[in-house]
């Protein structure tokens, strides 16, 4: 497969989001590649596709400024681009949450929990305490319909900013044990947390990296299907092989 696709958030302080979003757009063009970087004040979220020394070029400036050092990158392949084209744009934030209490930039990171750790809690049934768990899915329901973590409390919402509201029925049963917020790579999950800490429950944790950071691990350790992604590969399944890659009627072989 010689497409490589690349996922990637970082929040950091950005004074200059349109300028950076300016360069990275000349970057990326320069680059050959298409997909979506979202630049806000709170930082960057980017889904691109390419060659790799496309990607290369791409990232080693990135990787230079000390803001943007520590991002995390995941990286799958697929034979064809799954973009149509190449756009990068200004946000007020890399994800619409609008709630203060959420702000990763204001408030310590919520606790995390490791791919490897999480698999080895799913086995078990508990986490390293005993604790019962709880795995909780902030995806809306479009793509939970794709896959989700076996027995996940998934809910009904739409939107991202429905899911405080959709949770509240579920809180007292969730009081005694270890939940740990998850999506696709991360931001919703983080944001989450963070509210929901802020909110009182202080046993929420966060997967790190999102569930495409936990196929990348771990593969599917208590997955059940696929995991929705934003372009025309539609859905990564653990191994990170596209529903579609190519003809849009034609699944992956």
């Amino acid at each position: 497969m010689k497409v490589i696709n690349i996922a990637a958030y970082h929040f950091t302080h950005i004074a200059d989001p349109d300028a950076i979003a300016e360069r990275l757009h000349s970057r990326a063009v320069e680059a050959g590649l298409r997909g979506t970087v979202l630049v806000a004040p709170e930082g960057l979220n980017i889904f691109l596709a390419g060659a790799q020394e496309g990607i290369d070029a791409f990232l080693s400036p990135l990787r230079d400024d000390p803001r943007f050092a520590g991002m995390p990158v995941k990286t799958s392949r697929s034979h064809d681009q799954p973009f149509a084209r190449l756009k990068v744009k200004v946000k007020p934030e890399i994800i619409a949450w609008r709630r203060a209490d959420g702000a990763p930039l204001d408030h310590p990171r919520a606790p995390t929990v490791a791919p490897v750790d999480l698999a080895r809690w799913i086995e078990c049934g508990v986490d390293d305490d005993g604790r019962p768990l709880v795995l909780l899915d902030t995806r809306n329901r479009e793509e939970v319909a794709y896959g989700s973590f076996r027995d996940a409390l998934t809910l009904p919402i739409d939107n991202f900013t429905d899911l405080v509201a959709a949770l509240a029925p579920h809180r007292e049963a969730l009081a005694g044990a270890t939940v740990v917020s998850f999506c696709t790579g991360g931001i919703r999950c983080e944001k989450a947390a963070l509210t929901l800490r802020a909110d009182g429950m202080d046993n929420v944790l966060q997967l790190d990296g999102g569930i495409l950071g936990y196929f990348e691990q771990v593969g599917g350790a208590g997955y059940e299907g696929r995991c929705f992604v934003f372009d025309e590969r539609v859905a990564l399944d653990p191994s990170l092989q596209p529903l579609v890659d190519g003809d849009p009627l034609q699944p992956a072989a």
